[in-house]
C-alpha cells in the first residue's frame, strides 16, 4: 500500500499548512499512485524554528548516547526493509532487490556513522610555555539544510542524515518529490529510533523555493546538496554569500578504461552490471567506455550481447534485470541525445528507442565511433546508454579521460601493476576502481574534484563538514 505522504515537523506528522500536495507517479505505468503534501513558506519557517531548538538539544547528548540512537536507527531499517522496498519501487522504478540492497546499505552508513559520532576526536598541541595548555575540541556545526536526489532517494538522504546526527546537528531534509515515500520512511526509522523532536525535519516543495529560502536564513549553518552540476553551482554560490558550509556530491561522466592486458570477461561483466543499475540514473555510472585497440573489437562485441540480453521489465516482477527510467523527463534526454549522436555519425549498436507506450522504459543501449562534439560525450547522460571508444595507448587515453570539467569517479581494467599505479596518480577524479567495482563503501570518502564537486560523504572524512574545530588554549595562574 502506497499511503499519502506528510512533512515531518518537529517530531510530526503534519499536512502542508496550506492543505497543498502534489501527485506521485508509478514510472513502470505512469499511474498516480499518491501525494506528497507540499511546503510553503510557514511550514519552513516551523522547520526551521524546530531544527533550532532540536539542535540545542541534540547536541547536548554525549557522542556515546547519539550512537546508540544511530545503531537503533540501523536496526530498524533492516528490520523494515522488507515493508519500505516496495515503496521505493513503486514510486523510482528500480527492481526490488536493488531497493532493498540500498536500503541495507543505508544501514551499514548509519551504523558507521553512529560509530563515528565516538570518535569526533579532538587533540593536544604541545604548548611552547609550561604553564600552558592547548586543545582542539569538536563541536557541530550547526543546523543543516539537506538537499537530495530521487536516483537514491534513501541512501543520499541518509548519509547527510546519519553524519549530522552523528556530529551533534539537527537538519531539515528537502527531498525529491517525485520519490517522497521511502525518505519519509527512512526519517521515521530515525525518529522511531529515539532523535528528539526538532533534530530531523523532511520536508517537500517547490525545490528552487526551499533552498532559496532555507539557504540564507541565519538558523542553517550548512549545506549539503546532491544533484546536478548545474543546480550545485547556483547553491553553492549561494552558500558562499551567506558564508555557509557546504557539501557538493554532483555530477559525474565517469570514464571507464579497459587496456589490452586486462581480463576483458570481468570488465565487460562488472561495467555491464553498472551500467544497467537503476537503468543508469546513477552519478558514478561508467559512462565513457574507452577500450584500447587490441581488445575493441571483442570488448564491443560482448558488451554489446549482455545488454542486448538486459530483462526490461516492471521492477515489482520478478524477473526484471532494469525497470524503467524515474520520470518522462529521461526518455526525452535519451532519445535527443541518441539522436544527436547517430546525426554526427555514431552507430547504435544495439537499443535507441523507448519500449512501448505505457510507463518509461527504454532499451539498453550501445553506441560506437562517437565523435567528440557530440552532446552524448560532453554531457552527463545518466541513463543506460554506454558509449565504447577505442584507444591507442596510456597518455591518450588520460587525455580523453580528464578531457572533461567532471570529475566524480572513474573505473579501469588492466594486468599491469605500473599501469594501475600510473593511472591512480593520473586520472583526474575524486574515486578510481581498478579491476573491480569498489566505491561508494561507508567507510571510504564519497566525492569529487572539479565541477563535480567537493567534500566527502563517506569515511572519517565525511563527519569533519559537519563539525567545527575550537582551539582552546588555557595558561593556568
Amino acid at each position: 500500500m502506497y499511503n499519502d505522504v506528510l512533512l515531518f515537523i518537529d517530531g510530526e506528522w503534519t499536512k502542508a499548512a496550506a492543505g497543498r500536495t502534489m501527485p506521485v507517479e508509478n514510472p513502470a505505468t505512469g499511474e498516480v499512485i499518491g501525494t506528497v503534501a507540499h511546503a510553503d513558506q510557514s511550514d519552513l519557517d516551523r522547520a526551521l524554528e524546530a531544527a533550532d531548538k532540536g539542535f540545542k538539544e541534540w547536541r547536548q547528548v554525549s557522542g556515546f548516547d547519539r550512537a546508540k540512537v544511530l545503531r537503533k536507527a540501523a536496526d530498524l531499517l533492516r528490520e523494515r526493509a522488507d515493508k519500505i522496498a516496495p515503496l521505493m519501487t513503486l514510486e523510482q522504478g528500480k527492481t526490488l532487490p536493488e531497493a532493498k540492497g540500498e536500503i541495507m546499505v543505508a544501514a551499514d552508513v548509519t551504523d558507521w556513522n553512529a560509530e563515528e559520532a565516538r570518535r569526533t576526536y579532538g587533540r593536544i598541541i604541545p604548548a611552547r610555555a609550561g604553564n600552558v595548555y592547548q586543545m582542539v575540541i569538536k563541536e557541530p556545526v550547526g543546523p543543516v539544510a539537506a538537499f537530495t536526489p530521487w536516483n537514491f532517494p534513501i541512501n543520499q538522504a541518509v548519509r547527510k542524515i546519519a553524519c549530522a546526527l552523528a556530529a551533534g546537528c539537527s537538519i531539515i531534509v528537502k527531498a525529491a518529490e517525485e520519490t517522497p515515500s521511502s525518505p519519509a520512511e527512512l526519517v521515521r526509522c530515525f525518529a522511531d529510533a529515539g532523535v528528539p523532536a526538532g533534530a530531523i525535519n523532511l520536508v517537500y516543495g517547490v525545490p528552487a523555493e526551499i533552498s532559496e529560502y532555507l539557504i540564507p536564513h541565519p538558523v542553517i549553518r550548512k549545506i549539503s546538496f546532491t544533484g546536478s552540476t548545474v543546480v550545485g553551482k547556483h547553491l553553492a554560490a549561494l552558500a558562499g554569500t551567506h558564508m555557509k558550509r557546504a557539501t557538493m556530491e554532483l555530477g559525474g561522466h565517469a570514464p571507464s578504461i579497459v587496456f589490452d592486458d586486462a581480463d576483458v570477461d570481468l570488465a565487460v561483466k562488472i561495467l555491464r552490471a553498472n551500467k544497467q543499475r537503476n537503468a543508469g540514473q546513477v552519478c558514478v555510472s561508467p559512462t565513457r567506455f574507452l577500450i584500447q585497440e587490441g581488445v575493441y573489437e571483442q570488448f564491443v562485441d560482448k558488451f554489446t550481447n549482455g545488454m542486448k540480453s538486459i530483462k526490461v521489465g516492471d521492477g515489482m516482477s520478478a524477473d526484471s534485470q532494469m525497470g524503467p527510467m524515474a520520470n518522462p523527463r529521461r526518455i526525452t534526454a535519451m532519445e535527443e541525445f541518441i539522436g544527436d549522436a547517430v546525426q554526427k555519425g555514431a552507430s547504435l549498436k544495439t537499443g535507441g528507442k523507448r519500449i512501448g507506450n505505457k510507463g518509461n522504459f527504454f532499451e539498453p543501449t550501445v553506441l560506437t565511433d562517437v565523435p567528440l562534439d557530440a552532446r552524448i560525450m560532453n554531457e552527463e547522460p545518466f541513463g543506460p546508454v554506454a558509449v565504447i571508444a577505442p584507444f591507442k595507448g596510456f597518455d591518450d587515453v588520460v587525455a580523453e579521460a580528464n578531457r572533461l570539467p567532471f570529475g566524480l569517479a572513474a573505473y579501469a581494467y588492466t594486468g599491469s601493476a605500473k599501469t594501475a599505479q600510473d593511472l591512480a596518480t593520473s586520472v583526474e577524479s575524486g574515486m578510481i576502481s581498478i579491476n573491480h567495482h569498489g566505491i561508494a563503501l561507508p567507510e571510504t570518502p564519497f566525492g569529487g574534484v572539479k565541477d563535480s564537486g567537493y567534500g566527502s560523504e563517506g569515511g572519517t572524512e565525511a563527519i569533519e563538514a559537519y563539525l567545527n574545530p575550537k582551539f582552546v588554549t588555557q595558561a593556568s595562574l
